[in-house]
């Protein structure tokens, strides 16, 4: 899986983060840590605005960003345009966000979910394919809003 993903996180994501970098390098992906650095507290909405211009000028192909619940985040992101985020809980809504909605940047609730399954859901996120068809004609609705 050789893509590239902008990985950050706030104090509530950082464990999170440094355990799915390695994981994500395991799957062959080029990691952009885009921060934080260590377990001091820190304002999701800087890094969330940081992985999310990554998305948005190309310099990732997707967004992986980590905070308490993944849901500031995920508000944040999607001001963005051009960056349609999902936060996933599970397998399913992974798979969803991707096939369905095209979603490019994924927050997770780093305090709500453990490694295991943040692995599960990041690995389903990345390989699951846009289904297009009916799903790109929302999607082209959606890219609307912000003239993406």
């Amino acid at each position: 899986m050789a893509t590239t993903v902008a990985l950050g996180a706030d104090h509530g994501g950082y464990a999170l983060k440094e355990n799915l970098t390695n994981f994500l390098e395991e799957l062959g992906c080029s990691v952009r840590d885009v921060g934080c650095r260590d377990k001091e507290v820190a304002d999701y909405p800087v890094f969330a605005a940081l992985v999310a211009n990554a998305v948005a000028a190309g310099d990732a192909e997707f967004g992986i960003m980590i905070d308490g619940a993944g849901i500031g985040s995920a508000m944040v992101a999607n001001k963005i345009a051009g960056v349609r985020a999902a936060l996933c809980y599970d397998v399913t809504t992974a798979a969803n966000a991707r096939e369905h909605n095209n979603a490019n940047v994924l927050t997770l609730g780093g305090t709500l979910i453990g490694i295991r399954l943040a692995r599960e859901i990041v690995h389903t996120f990345l390989s699951t394919p846009f289904a297009g068809g009916r799903h790109q004609r929302r999607v082209s609705m959606i890219n609307a809003l912000d003239g993406s």
